[in-house]
Order: C-alpha cells, then sequence, then structure tokens
C-alpha cells in the first residue's frame, strides 16, 4: 500500500476516535443536566447523575488527547504539500486544546460544589447550587471559545486538501463550510447571544461538513501517488 494512503487512513482513524466522544460530552451530558436559568434543578440533576457527568468529563478528555495525535498525523501526510499551511492547522487546532481541558476543569467544580464536602459548610445550598449552575455554564461558554479555533483550523486544512491532489477536492470546500458554522455558532452566541439560537440552527448543518473528510481519510486514504504528477503550485 502506498506509503501516503496508510497515513491517511491512520489520520482517518485518529480523526474518528477522537470524534466519536464529542456528542456525548457536549451535547448530550450537558442537555440532561443544565435546566435553563434553574440553578436548584441543575444542581439536584447532578447530584442525582454524578457519574453521567463523569463520563461526559472523561470523553471530553480523550478526545481531546486524540485531537493531539490527530493534529501530528495531519501535519505528517499534508507537510510536503505545503509546509507553512500544515503548520498553521497545527497551532490552531492545538491552541483550541488547552481551552478545551479548561472547560473540564469547570465540570469538575461543580461536581465539587453538589458534594456535600465539610469545607463548603459555609455556603448554603442555595449558594452552592448557584455556583454549580454557574460552572456549568462556564463550561458551556469555554467550549464557544474553543469553538473558534475548531472553525479556523478547517481553513488552512481545507487549503491543503484542495492542494493535496490525492484526496478529492470537494472535501477541501465543505471543510470552509463546516469552519464557517463553528465560526458563526460560536461568535454570534458570544457577541449576540439573542439571535445565538436561531443562528445555530443553521450553523449546526453545517459543521456536519467536516464528517466527509473523516470517512474518505479512513475508508479510501489518498490516492496512489506513482500515479501523481508533482504539481509545482503545491510545493
Amino acid at each position: 500500500m502506498d506509503r501516503t494512503k496508510r497515513q491517511a487512513r491512520l489520520a482517518g482513524l485518529l480523526y474518528l476516535l477522537a470524534s466519536i466522544p464529542a456528542p456525548i460530552g457536549l451535547i448530550y451530558v450537558p442537555n440532561k443536566l443544565i435546566v435553563l436559568n434553574d440553578a436548584t434543578a441543575t444542581a439536584n440533576h447532578i447530584r442525582a447523575s454524578e457519574s453521567l457527568l463523569r463520563l461526559g468529563i472523561a470523553s471530553e478528555l480523550f478526545g481531546s488527547v486524540m485531537f493531539i495525535l490527530v493534529v501530528v498525523a495531519l501535519y505528517r501526510l499534508f507537510k510536503a504539500v505545503n509546509e507553512t499551511h500544515a503548520l498553521a492547522m497545527m497551532i490552531l487546532i492545538l491552541v483550541s486544546i488547552p481551552v478545551s481541558l479548561l472547560s473540564v476543569v469547570n465540570e469538575v467544580a461543580a461536581l465539587i460544589l453538589v458534594s456535600g464536602a465539610d469545607f463548603l459548610s459555609v455556603f448554603d445550598k442555595n449558594q452552592l447550587d448557584a455556583l454549580a449552575y454557574l460552572f456549568m455554564r462556564l463550561h458551556s461558554r469555554t467550549i464557544l471559545v474553543a469553538e473558534i479555533f475548531w472553525g479556523l483550523w478547517l481553513f488552512p486544512f481545507g487549503i491543503l486538501v484542495i492542494r493535496s491532489r490525492f484526496i478529492p477536492r470537494l472535501l477541501g470546500y465543505l471543510l470552509f463550510l463546516a469552519a464557517l458554522g463553528y465560526l458563526a455558532s460560536s461568535v454570534t452566541f458570544l457577541l449576540l447571544p439573542g439571535y445565538g439560537p436561531v443562528v445555530d440552527t443553521f450553523a449546526t448543518k453545517l459543521t456536519l461538513c467536516e464528517l466527509p473528510i473523516i470517512l474518505w481519510l479512513l475508508i479510501w486514504g489518498a490516492k496512489d501517488q506513482h500515479d501523481q504528477t508533482t504539481d509545482p503550485a503545491a510545493a
């Protein structure tokens, strides 16, 4: 098997493994635990389902660590196409990882606040519930900051796909659409929250345009390089 195809399939496998836990930690768990504008109900959900929140924390930690391996594999795959764009791709996604890990700290804080630990006895239950709710909401807002970089890294990634000649160009243009989806959702919720739900309805659909590149890399990898001619513009 061609070396580039092997590297592409490895990148696709890592990409898939890193992406699978995301819906659990970022969508399913928050939707199950957070009751909007109701700190008491949210805190009670956390107390009753601590294991669920810990599952969400574990899934986010796993995804963040795996994405380090993903971007290293993609950098090795595309470095020969354009090293500058490959480096920009790698830096932008790596910047998002500590931000994502910081969001997990907020969830850990919420768990501590509902734990009933003795050192928290200086606070009454309503205060602890409010603080737990605050940290859960901070988790969501921190993820929105990370989403900015989840969008930005897809632009150099898309350029590399388009210029590579061993992956269909269409997948590169789809990455641009996914990038716009992440950025539109994040920026709107952070700066114009009143419009967030409306924009997110359309933006979420755009982010799904990231899925085809994962499947292509995993299943087909890349075209055999002995069939490709050197593209001076891609060097």
